[in-house]
Parts: C-alpha cells; sequence; structure tokens
C-alpha cells in the first residue's frame, strides 16, 4: 500500500514534468536561402514580422544568402540549410551529382515564360554586330554559373542554333549584379539579365534583348523550396507552421493595395531607390501564385533540358521528389 501511495504522488510530478519539457522545447531553426532580392521570397518574409505568426514559437526563421544556386547543393549537403531555393537545374545535380535522392520539392517560389508575366532577358550591346544567335559563333557570353537556370536556357538557346560550348564559344562567370558592367566593358558579348537587373536604365539604353528565356523553354519552373526528407519527417509540424506564416506572407505582398509598402521594403534591402521597383508583383515580374504551388510538368520538361546539356546523367521524375502535402495543409488553414 505505501508503494501505491508513493506512486500517485509521483505521477503528478511526472505528468508536470513532462508538460514543462514540452512547453519549453526549443523551436526549430528553418534557415531558408536566398540568392536575389526581392526575386526570392526569403529576404521578404522577415519585413512582415506580424504575419510570421509562428516564428519564435514553433520555428525560429533565419535567412541566409547564397551566390548561386549550385552553391546551394553543397550547402544543403552538408546540412547548412533547411529550406533551399533550388532552381530547376540545381535539383537535379543535387539529386543526381550530390547524391541527395532524399531532397523533396515542398513549394513554388516563381515561374519564368507564363504569358502577361516577365522572362529573363539576354542582352547584347546596342550597337553590337550580333543580329541573331548564330552571330554568337566565336563571341564570348557569360552567366553567373554554369549550371544556374538562366545559364541552362542560355545553353539550350544557343544549342537549337548549333552552338556547342568550347567548341563554338567561350563561356565565362559573373555574379548577376555584374553582368551589366561585364557587357558594357566589352568583356563579354552577351549576357542574362534577371529581374530587378534587366529594368536597369543604363542597361536598357546601351543594351538590347537578343532573345529570351522564354524563347528557349516556353514556361519554366523556375525555382521551388526544397528540404530533405529526415527534416521533414523529424519537423513536420512546424514545416506546416513555416508555410503557413509564408503564404500569409505572400498573400499580402501579392496584394496590389499593399504594393507602395513592398516597393519601401524591397528598396530598403536592395538599397535601390524604390521608383526602380513600379514593376514589383505587377505583370512586368515573374509570376508569383499566392498558393505556391509549382507547375511539375514545366519542372518536369526543365529537368529534362538538364539532362541533355549532359549536367545529369539519367531522367529524373520530379513528381517522385515533390512532398506538396505541406503547403496543401498550411493553404487550407487560411481558407
Amino acid at each position: 500500500m505505501r508503494q501505491v501511495r508513493i506512486l500517485k504522488l509521483a505521477l503528478p510530478v511526472l505528468a508536470a514534468t513532462l508538460v514543462a519539457g514540452v512547453a519549453f522545447a526549443e523551436p526549430v531553426k528553418i534557415r531558408v536561402s536566398y540568392v536575389v532580392a526581392p526575386s526570392d521570397w526569403a529576404p521578404l518574409l522577415p519585413e512582415k514580422p506580424e504575419l510570421l505568426k509562428h516564428n519564435g514559437k514553433s520555428y525560429t526563421l533565419e535567412v541566409v544568402r547564397v551566390n548561386g544556386t549550385p552553391a546551394l547543393v553543397q550547402a544543403m549537403a552538408a546540412n547548412e540549410i533547411e529550406i533551399g531555393n533550388h532552381s530547376y537545374s540545381s535539383l537535379g545535380i543535387a539529386i543526381q551529382n550530390a547524391g541527395m535522392d532524399d531532397l523533396r520539392i515542398i513549394s513554388d517560389q516563381f515561374q519564368d515564360g507564363v504569358p502577361g508575366a516577365s522572362t529573363t532577358q539576354y542582352f547584347v550591346l546596342k550597337d553590337s554586330p550580333i543580329q541573331k544567335v548564330e552571330d554568337l559563333k566565336g563571341k564570348v557570353v557569360s552567366s553567373n554559373a554554369a549550371g544556374a537556370a538562366v545559364d541552362i536556357a542560355m545553353r539550350a538557346m544557343l544549342k537549337k542554333h548549333g552552338l556547342e560550348d568550347k567548341r563554338d564559344y567561350t563561356h565565362i562567370e559573373a555574379p548577376l549584379p555584374a553582368q551589366k558592367a561585364m557587357l558594357l566593358e566589352k568583356k563579354t558579348d552577351l549576357i542574362c539579365s534577371v529581374v530587378p537587373f534587366q529594368y536597369d536604365p543604363e542597361l536598357r539604353e546601351k543594351g538590347r534583348v537578343l532573345f529570351t528565356q522564354r524563347d528557349a523553354f516556353g514556361i519554366t519552373q523556375m525555382i521551388v523550396w526544397t528540404a530533405r526528407k529526415s527534416f521533414i519527417d523529424k519537423n513536420r509540424a512546424a514545416l506546416v507552421d513555416f508555410m503557413e506564416d509564408a503564404l500569409r506572407v505572400v498573400r499580402w505582398y501579392l496584394d496590389p493595395a499593399n504594393h507602395d509598402e513592398a516597393v519601401q521594403i524591397a528598396s530598403r534591402l536592395t538599397k535601390i531607390p524604390p521608383e526602380r521597383f513600379s514593376w514589383l508583383f505587377t505583370a512586368q515580374d515573374y509570376a508569383r501564385n499566392g498558393n505556391l504551388m509549382p507547375d511539375m510538368t514545366a519542372l518536369q520538361a526543365n529537368v529534362e533540358a538538364t539532362r541533355a546539356l549532359g549536367f545529369i546523367r539519367a531522367p529524373i521524375d520530379v513528381n517522385k521528389y515533390a512532398d506538396l502535402s505541406i503547403v496543401k495543409e498550411a493553404a487550407a488553414r487560411l481558407k
């Protein structure tokens, strides 16, 4: 009887200890990568802290900049990033070349070439003798990194016109913000220019568009958010909370009523005058959707183009590497 009484006294203490342990559990650290602000959503999220209702509770958000999506492969392989902004090109490279076959697509970021929205542009100098893609034979072309999304599209377009790397042209690399200077200083004959750099007044005055990514691919599922299956399995509840918050913030930015404030935020992040952001979240921007649902059909075609250029060795069924249940569950909460 004495043992029974002791057990009865101990149970409430044990229960209280367990509850306290749950109550004071550390929030899950979620490091989210980005390449360019404000094209990527990640740097825009912390600017609306009042909409990140679960931040600091079930998760803590940390935004990390990487130089390009190929560099992201290394960071995710080393578990230095929990949610990566993979391009369609780095996705296949990560899965096959880096052995991350547990990588899962969890949401959309933005799409290129959607009718009625913007597309990446490839510039030559306005007074250049290059009038068509075939004229790039023997010339120098540049992108931010071999295997990056805009690089793959450029190579695919040149290949359509019979031009192969090293045999017919020279490829060099430079960060996206430096592309304009590379062209104006005549260090390269062709550059890739993404939003927002393609709206630079000096570039538009001194350069002209030779072709676009839409010309190369039609619609491109440009960037997706990804996470590793091991992280998803362990932290699914926190990921759904994060995605709910992300959707809430994304929908705020996409609301035309908030355009002026969104422009001020972009200006503050980039140190670029706000009048240079009139295009933001309009038809001049990349296609974005308030449900963060990727175009899996376009993504499949884009990954196959990466394989055709030799950056990955075998076909990939992208649907096998997707877990869209997280974003769907988060969206259902906001209905």
